[in-house]
């Protein structure tokens, strides 16, 4: 059975560094799949869920879901790096703890008296949304 190498990189550590049989990312340009003999690309990634499929996961059952803020994905033939701005087993995502922060950030909004801090709360927001959606698999508004 045919793998790729993957890792999976955050500032605090190294994350994964494991061989996989698919890895599915959120792309900017949407989800994608690399598995080995992949052509090499540099894809810009958005806050979302990496899933990885190694050869004890199901054909739709991944064998590891991670949550990544957005980064960079760095694709070969043989290789798959993500070097993402954060990361987090999805399983450690505390709903209750994201949707206290979700109101937290709308009040900073409601609040913002100009356009940076408007911005930087939006922002926050988004990427507070991506989370408990990853936390709950549901979509979130």
């Amino acid at each position: 059975m045919k793998t790729i190498n993957f890792e999976l990189v955050s500032p605090e550590e190294k994350l994964v560094a494991e061989p996989v049989k698919m890895a599915v990312m959120p792309g900017e340009e949407g989800v994608f799949g690399v598995m080995q003999g992949h052509m090499a690309l540099v894809a810009s990634l958005q806050p979302g869920v990496v899933e990885l499929f190694t050869e004890g996961s199901g054909e739709k059952t991944p064998a590891r879901r991670i949550f990544i803020a957005g980064g960079f994905a760095d694709v070969t033939a043989d290789q798959c790096v993500i070097l993402a701005e954060e990361a987090v087993d999805v399983a450690a995502l505390n709903q209750q703890e994201i949707e206290q922060q979700l109101q937290n950030l709308s009040e900073d909004l409601a609040a913002a008296e100009d356009s940076i801090a408007k911005s930087r709360a939006e922002r926050a927001i988004a990427l507070n949304k991506a989370r408990l959606q990853a936390a709950t698999g549901h979509i979130v508004a």
